[in-house]
């Protein structure tokens, strides 16, 4: 349980704002509870969304703070501060789901309860959840209904006691208060505390002069302890104090109460008793824990130096085992978190050896914090210590057996106790066959025996392969890389070397430092290799990866390799250096080869420029297998929007390929031109060869534009057979609902212009049948109505 407790102190008047902040599951599921508190009535208010979820609590305090509140958050709530107009205000912003509850009846002392609606409140509770609001049936009540209270007094039910065999009520005088008291004693030692606290009022009320009274009291201010109470504890402690100070439990009342004071923020009142407790009550043992209680109150403050002497003051005086174990914990837990981990291993070790169950039986949680700090720190004996005497307290019911089990052995494996690292990493295959950490253990249990590789060549290489497999990204794995890698190397397997590469600049330099030098040195093996035996490919990759410079006989396989791997800058180096070649065909060759560059990154002057000198030399070579770049030159206009340059070009196209499918989408292209400059015989030439490549081909993938785009121009040309034609055809295709509407009042506006009015009616209902929100649709109503 996560616990913020906050206290504001004003003049001489305690205004206390208490904030209470849990977490728990529910049938799996996660949960919060924040409790807010303060010793006057205050107002928090839901702000909902329009869906009727909570995205907001204001709560709002007349008085405000002394202190700056800091923000708390967890998983479901987020707490800030505003202050306004002398108005403290909390915000509590939810990341999931949210419900406020006034919290109007205490449960271990109010008889009746009733459904309270209020705006004012000691005491709020907002839940936070995912799903489903745990526990709490939220049932609609109707306004009408009587808002009667619920009694949970047993003397306000029917009730009928003991009958004897004639069915007379038996009397039975009560044992009275010792039942009870002994039942609070269960109740303490079962640590259900809330039933000890009803049980002690309910004691206290019935039984007002018990002789338990002093006894009752004492267990109050235990259990309030217990709660984190401190604000109840510190009022019972004063009473008790007042009426009972030459009792027997006045030392552990003063520890307590000292605790109290100090945790509540009251320095000077702690003060006040821990020095009683020291003076009058030097030889008691709830002195030492005081010295505990003083060193967690200097620690907390940042007085480290007077917290360690309180500590070792508790572990050297104290006669109690308790006392001295919790003294060298918080002394160890002090020197871990300061960065001194062979101090702090010295005052666990007193643990494990005096009181090995403590880790276990006293905080379980705070005991496997400490173990894992130590293996933070690479104190891998001192945690696997504290592992085994919490592993000999727990068994296989506890969630943390299995990873403890694990990583003891890991620990173990790697000090110099191998041996005890063997048994412990066999423990845990032995007992989890199939454990979550089978292979993390069982690769810890090979590398115990790494140095065992030693054979020939062959037989290394496969032991080092099985232990890379096994390890990959591990030390183990990395080391095996390291010594395959040398023996390669050793025995000129260049290439190899270089297969390695990534996995071995991935070893750290440092514990690894000659293995550039390796890498670099393969790579030279496997160039002069590769140059003895004529493999280009190998010579271009070792060229381009390891920045070795090539002559000009690589040019060709350079530009291949950066053109497919897309390395544009350096194929058009290459291109350029060749552009002025002598020998026609070569000049040819790399004027095609740099416009292919040049168009892919852009530079599309450039290519405008070499495109025109290649033309030249290829114009009365219809074959040449140059001759797309009439293509890419229209693709260079169309990028530069020269539209002018791109009439020119399709024309060039049309009369190297002729008409064809593979220039359809430049055909389209150049009647959009056609289109935007209203000159109707280049749309039409041009969308009647589209129509013609679409029909031979059985594709449409330009329909239904370009017959839209062509019903203009033939309309524009008075041509209304045609228009009527090319509508008509798209009866034929497969349109969306707009598109359907229309191409029918297209339809019908060419029966209209044909004088065949039924025709063009029955064009016109069609329109509007095909989507009657469509706009066609009112223009097919309106040709209608004309």
């Amino acid at each position: 349980m996560l616990r913020y407790i906050l206290l504001f102190l004003l003049t001489i008047n305690l205004n206390a704002l208490e904030i209470s902040l849990s977490g728990a599951k529910e049938n799996f599921k996660e949960y919060s509870i924040l409790h807010i508190r303060n010793v006057d009535n205050f107002l928090c208010q839901e702000t909902k969304d329009d869906f009727n979820n909570v995205t907001q609590i204001v709560c709002a305090f007349s008085k405000k703070p002394e202190k700056e509140f800091k923000k708390i958050q967890n998983d479901f709530f987020k707490i800030d501060t505003q202050i306004k107009k002398e108005t403290f205000f909390l915000l509590i912003t939810p990341y999931s789901k949210m419900k406020l509850y006034p919290m109007e009846f205490n449960l271990s002392v109010d008889d009746e309860v009733y459904q309270a609606n209020v705006k004012l409140s000691k005491h709020w509770m907002a839940v936070g959840y995912k799903d489903e609001i745990p526990y709490i049936q939220n049932d609609k009540r109707s306004d009408t209904a009587i808002n009667f209270p619920f009694s949970l007094a047993k003397d306000k039910l029917p009730y009928v006691g003991g009958l004897d065999i004639k069915g007379n009520p038996v009397h039975i005088k009560r044992v009275g208060d010792v039942t009870d008291y002994l039942q609070l004693k269960k109740y303490f030692a079962e640590e259900k505390y809330e039933l000890c606290l009803e049980t002690i009022e309910n004691v206290l009320k019935d039984y007002p002069n018990s002789l338990f009274k002093v006894e009752l009291l004492f267990y109050k201010i235990k259990v309030f302890a217990k709660l984190q109470s401190y604000d109840d504890l510190i009022t019972a402690a004063k009473e008790y104090l007042q009426d009972y100070s030459s009792s027997e439990n006045i030392a552990e009342v003063l520890s307590l109460i000292a605790k109290s004071y100090e945790k509540a923020g009251m320095s000077i009142d702690a003060d006040y008793f821990f020095d009683r407790l020291f003076s009058e009550h030097e030889d008691s043992p709830y002195a030492k824990w005081g010295y505990i209680y003083k060193g967690e109150a200097l620690e907390a403050s940042g007085a480290s130096s007077k917290a360690i002497e309180y500590y070792k003051k508790a572990l050297y005086e104290a006669a109690n085992i308790d006392i001295a174990a919790t003294a060298a914990f918080r002394l160890a837990k002090f020197y871990i978190l300061d960065a001194q981990p062979a101090e702090a291993a010295v005052y666990a070790m007193k643990i494990v050896n005096a009181k090995p169950s403590f880790f276990f039986k006293d905080d379980l949680k705070s005991g496997l914090q400490l173990m894992d700090s130590f293996a933070e720190e690479s104190d891998y004996v001192t945690a696997s210590a504290i592992a085994q005497v919490i592993l000999d307290e727990m068994d296989k019911k506890y969630d943390e057996y299995e990873s403890i089990v694990k990583d003891r052995g890991l620990w173990l494996s790697k000090t110099e106790n191998k041996q005890e690292a063997l048994i412990a990493l066999n423990r845990y295959l032995d007992e989890y066959q199939y454990g979550s950490y089978e292979a993390e253990v069982q690769e810890a249990k090979d590398a115990l025996f790494f140095d065992a590789v030693d054979a020939n060549l062959s037989t290394k290489l496969a032991q080092y392969d099985d232990l890379i497999e096994k390890y990959n990204g591990d030390s183990i794995g990395n080391k095996a890389t390291y010594k395959k890698g040398k023996l390669l190397l050793e025995n000129k397997l260049f290439s190899d070397v270089l297969g390695m590469e990534e996995s071995l600049l991935a070893l750290d330099n440092q514990t690894y430092p000659d293995v550039k030098e390796m890498i670099h040195a393969s790579a030279e093996g496997v160039m002069k290799n590769a140059l003895e035996i004529q493999e280009c490919q190998e010579v271009i990759n070792i060229s381009n990866d390891y920045n070795i410079t090539l002559s000009s006989k690589w040019d060709d396989g350079l530009y291949g390799c950066f053109m497919k791997g897309a390395d544009y800058t350096l194929a058009k180096n290459i291109a350029v250096g060749n552009l002025k070649s002598k020998d026609l065909d070569e000049r040819k060759k790399w004027l095609y080869r740099y416009i292919k560059v040049a168009f892919a990154t852009g530079n599309y002057s450039d290519v405008i420029e070499a495109s025109k000198e290649l033309v030249s030399l290829i114009e009365k070579d219809k074959d040449s297998e140059y001759k797309d770049v009439y293509r890419t030159l229209f693709d260079t206009y169309q990028r530069v929007e020269q539209s002018n340059k791109m009439l020119e070009a399709i024309v060039s196209i049309e009369k190297v390929y002729g008409i064809t499918y593979k220039d359809i989408d430049r055909y389209v292209t150049v009647m959009t031109i056609g289109s935007d400059k209203k000159d109707d015989t280049l749309v039409l030439k041009y969308g009647e060869e589209i129509m013609q490549i679409q029909n031979s081909s059985n594709s449409y993938a330009q329909t239904p534009f370009v017959e839209f785009t062509l019903y203009e121009s033939y309309i524009n040309k008075e041509n209304f057979n045609a228009a009527l034609a090319i509508m008509k055809s798209l009866d034929e295709r497969t349109l969306t609902p707009n598109q359907r509407a229309r191409q029918k009042y297209l339809l019908g506006s060419s029966y209209n212009r044909l004088w065949r009015d039924e025709e063009a009616k029955e064009a016109y209902n069609q329109a509007i049948k095909a989507e009657p929100a469509s706009a066609w649709a009112k223009l097919a109503q309106d040709a209608k109505d004309i």
